[in-house]
């Protein structure tokens, strides 16, 4: 049972969860996992259309572009949480208002 389908249901899947964790989420590491979620969901696409697009290596290379932004956002924003922490004792990304000034 391999086809294009499959592999787009998965994805939609990933996505559609992680647009729920971003949304809903108030905690600044839950935030992030929906965000990877999100990335990964695409990585799952673009793959599946290079394996059933006559497997060009364009869907890999952007994979990859993928797995490289995501960790770099991972260790951007885990700084920037741990920041948040340090100064204002929380990750609630809703009681860290006094940013916006």
């Amino acid at each position: 049972m391999d086809s294009l389908t499959n592999y787009l249901l998965v994805g939609a899947i990933l996505f559609s969860l992680g647009l729920y964790g971003v949304v809903t989420r108030r905690n600044g590491v839950a935030v992030l996992m929906g965000v990877e979620l999100i990335l990964n969901a695409a990585n799952v696409n673009f793959l599946a259309f290079a394996r059933f697009g006559g497997m060009n290596m364009a869907g890999h290379v952007y994979a990859l572009f993928v797995i490289v932004l995501a960790a770099a956002e991972a260790a951007v924003a885990l700084a920037i949480i741990i920041n948040i922490f340090n100064n204002f004792n929380t990750i609630n990304v809703d009681e860290v208002s006094e940013l916006r000034q």
